[in-house]
C-alpha cells in the first residue's frame, strides 16, 4: 500500500510540475548552434559554416508564449584561389500554443525569420542580402524536468522572400514556398523553463 501511495504521489508531482512550466509569467530559454565543415579529398579548396541563434520568450498566458531569437551566421568557400565569405545577422519573432497535460504537450509554432547579410570575396564587398519569411512548425515536448523541455519538430509551412543586391547593381528577388513535414529530418531542440 505504501509503494502505491508513493507512486501515486510521484506521479501527481510530475503532472503538475510539467503543467507548471507552461504557466503565465514563466519565461523558455533555447536556440541554436551549428558548425559544418567539409572538403573533398585531393582537390584544393573547403566549405565552412557557423551559426549561434539564442532566443527567449515569456508565457503571456498560460500554454501561449511569445518570443524572439537573435543571431548570427557566417558562411565561407575557399576554393584554393578564391575565398568567398556571407556573414548574416537574423532575427525570428515567434509565437507557441501548447497543448496537452502531463509530461508531453503538443505545439504549434508561427515565427517570421529575418536576415540581412554581406557576400566578400577575398575581402572585397560582392554585394547585400535581405530575406523575409514566415513559418508555421508543429511538434511536441517532453518534459522529463520541472525546467527542462525535449522537443521534437518538422519545419512545416514555409515562405521567403529574398534579396541579392550586388554593388552598384539592381537587386534580384526570389520567393519559395513549401510544405516540409519530412520525419526524416525533424528537428530536435532543448529548451529550457523558469
Amino acid at each position: 500500500m505504501k509503494k502505491l501511495f508513493l507512486t501515486l504521489s510521484a506521479a501527481v508531482a510530475l503532472t503538475f510540475a510539467a503543467n507548471a512550466q507552461t504557466e503565465k509569467g514563466k519565461t523558455i530559454l533555447g536556440g541554436t548552434v551549428s558548425y559544418d565543415y567539409s572538403n573533398v579529398k585531393d582537390v584544393d579548396g573547403n566549405e565552412q559554416s557557423f551559426s549561434i541563434i539564442p532566443s527567449v520568450g515569456v508565457f503571456v498566458n498560460d500554454n501561449v508564449a511569445v518570443g524572439l531569437g537573435i543571431g548570427y551566421a557566417w558562411g565561407q568557400d575557399d576554393n584554393g584561389t578564391i575565398k568567398t565569405q556571407v556573414g548574416e545577422f537574423s532575427a525570428a519573432p515567434f509565437a507557441r500554443l501548447y497543448k496537452g497535460n502531463g509530461n508531453f504537450k503538443f505545439f504549434g509554432q508561427v515565427s517570421v525569420p529575418m536576415g540581412w547579410g554581406t557576400t566578400k570575396e577575398d575581402g572585397d564587398k560582392l554585394g547585400t542580402s535581405a530575406r523575409y519569411g514566415v513559418e508555421v512548425a508543429p511538434g511536441f515536448a517532453f518534459f522529463p524536468t520541472e525546467k527542462i523541455g525535449i522537443e521534437l519538430s518538422v519545419r512545416g509551412l514555409y515562405y521567403q522572400n529574398a534579396t541579392w543586391t550586388p554593388e552598384g547593381g539592381d537587386g534580384v528577388t526570389s520567393n519559395s514556398f513549401g510544405l516540409d513535414a519530412s520525419s526524416f529530418a525533424p528537428r530536435l531542440g532543448l529548451q529550457f523553463y523558469f
